[in-house]
């Protein structure tokens, strides 16, 4: 069953300015160091790489149905890859309070989250699956 979408849209400029005027107190308050690895790790695409995980953030909270609210904090929610490239939503914090407050007992969650950019703008869409657990 789906508990939640969320999806945002973000400018990859708008992230580029940020970056400029506020640069490490920006990427520290709202990456975690995983996150900024990965946009190290691509020096053409820095900006892209943050906007999209900027909007994978805000369309997870979307998915939670807090928005940027009631306790939830940027770090709590995080983007890696899979060594397939697949992006995959962590949660901590109070983002993970929330979501086991919300998954039905017998279920697990899942959080699905896709990504996209096409200059000047960055696209997220985060869907919240429980499915039942079933015992061995």
């Amino acid at each position: 069953m789906i508990l939640g979408i969320g999806t945002d849209l973000a400018n990859i400029d708008r992230i580029a300015d940020v970056l400029a005027r506020h640069g490490d107190r920006f990427r520290n308050r709202v990456f975690t160091p995983a996150e900024q690895a990965k946009a190290d790790s691509r020096p053409r695409a820095v900006a892209a790489t943050y906007a999209k995980r900027w909007a994978a953030k805000e369309a997870c909270s979307k998915a939670l149905g807090t928005g940027l609210r009631m306790g939830i904090a940027w770090r709590d929610m995080a983007v890696t890859n899979l060594v397939t490239g697949q992006p995959v939503m962590q949660v901590t914090g109070w983002a993970a309070q929330r979501l086991a407050a919300m998954t039905p007992p017998g279920h697990e969650t899942i959080i699905h989250v896709t990504l996209t950019d096409d200059h000047p703008w960055a696209q997220a869409f985060v869907v919240i699956e429980a499915r039942p657990v079933h015992a061995a």
